[in-house]
């Protein structure tokens, strides 16, 4: 990942060129990271994120039971437990 200065900042043809290319690029001051500059399209993966099926997962280990998770919270509000 390319970095510059703050005084290299002023240099904005270099810093163009890396955006232009999909690069991300580093602002640092004295060797510490004060941020990163992103291009416009962002460095985000093209395909969304795959999540598990929550719901296969559930059937596999409850069935077809259908669990009384209000009824459980209802409950315990009334015995003042929370």
């Amino acid at each position: 990942m390319p970095s510059i200065n703050l005084r290299q900042l002023r240099n904005t043809r270099q810093l163009k060129a890396w955006l232009k290319a999909g690069e991300t690029v580093e602002l640092r001051e004295r060797n510490q990271v004060l941020g990163r500059i992103l291009p416009e399209n962002g460095t985000r993966p093209s395909r969304p994120v795959e999540w598990p099926d929550f719901e296969a997962r559930a059937r596999e280990i409850f069935g077809d039971r259908i669990l009384p998770g209000a009824d459980l919270l209802i409950d315990e509000r009334e015995k003042g437990r929370y």
